[in-house]
């Protein structure tokens, strides 16, 4: 399987509870499609270099992962159909 890690940024007005609420969301998206977690960061509420939705700051969330391309077409369409979550990239991880 390959490695890889994915960024997603959440809405800043969400409680603690609702944005951890949407982590186990992308976690269990990751383990129900074959995937298998790694390390899973949280890096709190920053500034955001431009506007998005016009808000200014967000959540920011890193999750290590690896799997099946199925993941990442499922994280992708989670992403763009969840409207507290502003922004969200898969990337691969390139071992050296």
């Amino acid at each position: 399987m390959q490695s890889y890690e994915t960024l997603f940024i959440t809405h800043p007005d969400l409680t603690p509870e609702e944005s951890s609420l949407l982590t186990e969301r992308v976690k269990n998206v990751i383990t129900t499609n074959g995937g298998e977690l790694g390390e899973v960061e949280e890096w709190g509420k920053r500034r955001l270099a431009y506007e998005i939705r016009k808000v200014r700051d967000g959540y920011f969330n890193l999750v290590y992962f690896s799997g099946p391309k199925e993941v990442l077409d499922e994280l992708n369409h989670i992403y763009k159909i969840t409207e507290n979550i502003l922004r969200g990239i898969v990337v691969k991880n390139e071992k050296k």
